[in-house]
């Protein structure tokens, strides 16, 4: 578990984070999401005890950071964001002088280095050095020494930046593996990842936060949950009976894509009515279908919000 209070860190006279107060459970993935310079990457350096905080408190397995910072360490792996490591080094050299530097018992070392390198699929580059990697592999090799001693907290900054597509399955298929047994935060900056790996996400701007829900209930925050799409060519005057639906709060319509947008009254259901309309009026549909919600547009809004705020 990691518990967060009133954490707030301000450099001169900058306020980079402001105030925030959260709570990560066991068996948890928790998604940091906010603008470049929300105060994410800096949030997490100081739950790992990189940065001191300038007021606030910080507890990670019931341990105090500030009254015991080595213990809570121990407790932590940490990806942070262009995760520095010593470029002349193999690979396998690497991962050994971190377990020697995790603790790892000597007569363990070797067994918990092959372990990882399998479980990160590090084979290939087992013998080479680090500054001949490229960058997916590079960032492999980061998320390898995290999880090499096998923390209850993990705490990853962007971790599939610069992975391929198959790379970032394979990681996230990974951080969902280890979901149940640990506590995790990781930011990102890339929505699909919230709804693959993370049960709740907090989304961050100006160094607050604006939304605190599961990935679900932030789509039912955005105007698109529950509404009907469909690509047919409509007359005017039926888009405008649909308009004036009891059920019905707006219509978008694309003429060039012949896509109509149905937006629900208080995202209440309204496929069936659209649907029935449709067969009523022997509409041919090429395409029909329903929205949870966009996280995109969500995002946006929140955090443009609090951007005006501000101003």
């Amino acid at each position: 578990m990691i518990e967060c209070k009133n954490l707030s860190k301000v450099f001169n006279q900058f306020t980079a984070v402001d105030d925030l107060s959260f709570v990560a459970n066991k068996g948890e993935v928790l998604g940091f999401l906010g603008p470049n310079g929300a105060g994410k990457s800096t949030t997490m350096k100081m739950i790992t005890g990189f940065l001191q905080p300038t007021s606030g408190e910080i507890k990670v397995c019931g341990i105090d950071l500030f009254s015991d910072p080595i213990a809570v360490k121990n407790k932590i792996g940490y990806l942070p964001e262009g995760a520095p490591s010593y470029d002349e080094m193999k690979v396998c050299d690497f991962l050994i002088f971190i377990a020697q530097m995790r603790g790892i018992p000597k007569e363990m070392i070797a067994t918990k280095v092959d372990e990882v390198i399998e479980r990160i699929n590090l084979n290939k580059v087992y013998y080479q050095r680090i500054e001949t990697l490229s960058k997916g592999y590079k960032r492999r090799v980061g998320l390898a020494q995290a999880i090499i001693h096998n923390p209850e907290v993990l705490v990853m900054d962007e971790p599939t930046d610069g992975l391929d597509p198959n790379q970032k399955h394979d990681v996230r298929e990974l951080i969902t593996s280890m979901a149940k047994e640990k506590t995790i935060i990781i930011s990102t900056h890339i929505l699909e990842e919230v709804h693959a790996v993370c049960d709740r996400a907090i989304i961050i701007a100006n160094g607050k936060i604006v939304a605190d829900n599961t990935p679900a209930e932030l789509e039912n925050m955005s105007k698109y949950h529950n509404a009907v799409t469909f690509d047919a060519t409509i007359d005017f005057s039926l888009l405008e009976e649909i308009k004036a639906m009891g059920c019905v709060r707006d219509v978008e319509y694309d003429a060039k894509r012949k896509k109509t947008t149905v937006f629900p009254a208080q995202s209440i259901y309204i496929f069936d009515e659209i649907s029935g309309f449709l067969k009523k009026h022997k509409i041919s549909v090429t395409r029909l279908s329903m929205e949870a919600g966009r996280l995109d547009e969500v995002f946006r809004n929140v955090t443009l919000d609090d951007v005006k705020e501000v101003a």
